[in-house]
């Protein structure tokens, strides 16, 4: 039976990346791909797209990481980084900043430089509102206590935060990157920050002047997902619930890219202290895409 294993792996990777009736297959991926990846928090764009990445990066393209939070509402974190019970403004603010180190790091072992990382520094948990309320006063964080961008490191420090600001900030970064292809938070995701980030990159992008493709990951796909919940290396990513009957492309990895996206994971202690066998479950030999609901 131990003998069978590696061709039954085989067969279900094969078979994942097999098409599907009705599903919108990515487009080449070579020296002429401007890829841009919107990630809602620090450590998404490493969950479901660090083998794409690298491999436009290898392939002599431009990669890009636009992240629209800073994942600095986590009294989580505070408990198991900080070793606090209580949880200040401050002491968010500094996480923010750790994560976003934490952003850097990951994203350079996938290839991205460091003048294509773009950190908004925008309020997490506060997408929603901000989506919500384009003409209204600026969003004041009730973790942070920010009602603008508090990171010197993000490239809109001192921006509002408001959601006319927010578009402004990410038409910006559209207009820097120029990308040929687009991966965005999909609206199905479970946690309001990736539904918001989706609709918000989806709505600027309709009115895009470029030729762009876009393509949807998820991250919260539903009770349980993906499964088991460890590291599965060698095992291809299952078709998460939330997605329905959405028809998906499975991109599948190479042995060096999924070492190289376990790294990545690892380069962000501050996650894998609270939600580590979460990021593990996501290093497998497929990412999963979708067209834009």
């Amino acid at each position: 039976m131990a003998s069978l294993l590696p061709a039954v792996l085989a067969a279900l990777v094969v078979s994942a990346a097999r098409a599907v009736p009705g599903e919108s297959p990515l487009p080449p991926l070579n020296a002429g791909t401007s890829l841009l990846v919107v990630a809602p928090h620090p450590d998404d764009e490493t969950l479901c797209c660090a083998g794409i990445l690298q491999r436009v990066a290898h392939a002599g393209g431009r990669v890009s990481v636009a992240w629209i939070t800073s994942g600095d509402a986590s009294f989580l974190d505070l408990l198991f980084v900080e070793h606090s019970l209580l949880g200040s403004a401050a002491k968010l603010r500094d996480l923010g900043v750790r994560r976003m180190r934490e952003a850097r790091a990951a994203a350079a072992l996938l290839g991205v430089p460091q003048s294509a990382q773009f950190l908004l520094g925008y309020p997490d948990r506060g997408l929603e509102y901000l989506s919500d309320a384009s003409g209204a006063a600026p969003y004041r964080s009730p973790f942070t206590d920010a009602a603008a961008v508090p990171y010197s490191e993000s490239p809109f420090a001192g921006h509002p935060y408001t959601g006319a600001s927010l578009e402004r900030d990410f038409a910006a970064v559209l207009e820097r990157v120029q990308p040929t292809l687009v991966l965005v938070p999909s609206p199905l995701d479970a946690h309001p920050d990736h539904a918001a980030a989706g609709l918000l990159a989806l709505r600027l992008l309709a009115r895009y002047g470029g030729s762009v493709a876009v393509r949807c990951w998820i991250v919260h796909g539903g009770p349980g997902w993906p499964g088991p919940r460890e590291l599965s290396a060698g095992l291809p990513l299952t078709r998460a619930p939330l997605l329905g009957d959405t028809p998906v492309t499975a991109f599948v990895l190479t042995p060096a890219e999924e070492d190289a996206k376990l790294a990545a994971v690892r380069a962000y202690p501050t996650q894998m202290l609270t939600l580590g066998p979460f990021l593990l479950s996501f290093v497998r030999t497929t990412e999963l895409f979708t067209a834009p609901p």
